[in-house]
C-alpha cells in the first residue's frame, strides 16, 4: 500500500531526529481508495491542510506536521498503522477516521496509549456513549444527529412506516437504532430491515424486500458509494414513482453532487455543514473550492474544524501533554467557518446545530453546487445527547 510505505518510509528518518525537533505531529487516517474516498478521502486531508495552515504552520515554537495513511475500511490495518503512528512517529493526534469498526477501534487504541482522536468521519454514537474516553472526541456529526434531524422531520411528515437498508457493521446497526428510537418516539413503526454488505454493487434483492413491505420511507443506512448506488438502483425498481420515499440517512454533499440534481433532487438529508450557509460557511466553502474544485461536505469542513480546534487547545494549554489538551479541547468553544457556538461535552461530543436539507431540483439551482434548500435547523443540544443521556461511563 503506497501510503503506508510513505509511512514507513518517514518512520526510519524521524526514528533518527531528536525528539525535540519532532513537532507536533497529526495524522488523518481514513478510507482513500474504497467506498468513502470521495465522502471523506484526499479531500479531507486538503481540508486539514487548510486549518494547518490558517493556524500559521506551528505552535508553541513546534512546526506542525501532517502525515496521512488509508486504512481501506479494515480495522486491523487501521489498528497496526496508528499503533506505528503512535509508537515509532510520535503523532500527537489522529483525526477524520472514517467507518465507525475503524473509529471504535482507533479509540481504544488511543485510551490505551493516552493519545488524542478527534474523529469526524465514522457515525456511531457508541463513540461519545458506551465506547467514550478521556482522550476521544467526536466532531461533525453521529447517528443520534442524523435520526433526530431526517428520521424526526420525516416521520412527523407523514412518512410513519419505515424499512431500513442497513449497511452490515458498526456504523449500519448504530444509524438504524438511532433513527428507529426517534421513528418510535414521533409516533412512527419500523416494518423492517435488511443488512447490506459494505461495497455492494447490487442492491436488488435488498430494494426488492423494501418494496414488498410498503413502508412509507425507505431508510439508507448507510454511506458513500453505498448510498449513490442504491439510490440509483431504487430509481430503477421504481421505488420513489410507487410511492415510496428515500431517506438518505446519512448524505453529504460529496453524494448529491456524485447522483447529479436529477437523480438526488427531493431527497431529504441531515447534514452539520452547508457552504452557502451563511458568511462563515461560504469563506471556507470557496477557499476549498479554490484549492479542489470542489465544494466541502461536513466531513472536510468538519476535518477543518477538528484540527484548527486541536491546535488552539494546544496553545491554550501550553503543551502537547494529553490530559492537558483534552481538558482545554472541552473548555474552549468551537467558533469557526465550520460550526459557530458549538462546545465539547465531557464525554468528548462536539455540540452544534445540525440542519435538515432537501435536495433541490435541477430548476432551482442557480449556481453549481446549488444543491440544498434548507428546511429546519436543528439546534445542538436536541439534536445530540447529553453527556449524561449518552451512556458515556466518564460522566458517572
Amino acid at each position: 500500500m503506497k501510503s503506508a510505505f510513505l509511512v514507513a518510509a518517514t518512520s526510519a528518518v524521524l526514528l533518527a531526529a531528536p525528539a525535540s525537533a519532532q513537532g507536533v505531529k497529526i495524522g488523518i487516517l481514513n478510507d482513500q481508495s474504497g467506498v468513502y474516498a470521495d465522502y471523506g478521502g484526499k479531500w479531507s486531508v486538503e481540508a486539514a491542510r487548510m486549518a494547518i495552515e490558517d493556524f500559521g504552520g506551528e505552535v508553541l515554537g513546534q512546526k506542525i506536521e501532517l502525515i496521512t495513511a488509508d486504512h481501506q475500511n479494515k480495522p486491523d490495518l487501521a489498528s497496526s498503522i496508528a499503533r506505528r503512528w503512535y509508537d515509532v512517529e510520535n503523532v500527537d493526534m489522529i483525526t477524520e477516521l472514517t467507518t465507525s469498526s475503524v473509529a471504535l477501534a482507533i479509540h481504544e487504541l488511543s485510551k490505551e496509549k493516552k493519545k488524542i482522536d478527534i474523529v469526524v468521519g465514522a457515525a456511531t454514537s457508541r463513540l461519545t456513549g458506551d465506547a467514550c474516553q478521556p482522550y476521544g472526541f467526536h466532531w461533525a456529526y453521529d447517528t443520534h444527529a442524523l435520526g433526530v434531524g431526517t428520521g424526526g422531520a420525516l416521520t412527523k411528515a407523514g412518512g410513519d412506516t419505515w424499512f431500513f437498508l442497513t449497511a452490515d457493521y458498526a456504523f449500519g446497526y448504530a444509524l438504524e437504532k438511532d433513527t428507529s428510537e426517534i421513528v418510535t418516539a414521533n409516533g412512527g413503526k419500523v416494518v423492517g430491515s435488511v443488512r447490506v454488505p459494505l461495497n455492494s454493487s447490487d442492491f436488488s434483492s435488498f430494494l426488492l424486500q423494501a418494496q414488498s413491505s410498503k413502508a412509507k420511507i425507505v431508510g439508507l443506512a448507510n454511506a458513500g458509494l453505498d448510498t449513490t448506488n442504491s439510490i440509483k438502483q431504487a430509481s430503477e425498481f421504481g421505488i420513489v414513482s410507487g410511492g415510496q420515499k428515500l431517506a438518505g440517512l446519512l448524505m453529504t454533499l460529496a453524494e448529491v453532487n456524485g447522483l447529479g440534481l436529477q437523480a438526488a433532487q427531493g431527497l431529504v438529508l441531515t447534514e452539520g455543514y452547508y457552504w452557502d450557509l451563511n458568511d462563515k460557511t461560504r469563506n471556507l466553502g470557496e477557499r476549498f473550492l479554490k484549492r479542489t474544485g470542489r465544494m466541502p461536505s461536513m466531513i472536510h469542513a468538519g476535518t477543518y474544524s477538528a484540527t484548527l480546534s486541536y491546535l488552539k487547545a494546544v496553545k491554550a494549554a501550553g503543551t502537547k501533554d494529553p490530559d492537558a489538551v483534552a481538558k482545554k479541547l472541552k473548555e474552549l468553544p468551537v467558533d469557526d467557518d465550520f460550526a459557530q457556538g458549538g462546545k465539547v461535552l465531557e464525554n468528548g461530543r462536539m455540540v452544534h446545530d445540525m440542519y435538515l436539507f432537501e435536495v433541490k431540483k435541477p430548476s432551482e439551482s442557480k449556481k453549481p453546487w446549488d444543491y440544498y434548500k434548507l428546511l429546519a435547523t436543528v439546534p445542538g443540544d436536541k439534536a445530540f445527547f447529553t453527556a449524561k443521556e449518552s451512556g458515556c461511563p466518564l460522566t458517572k
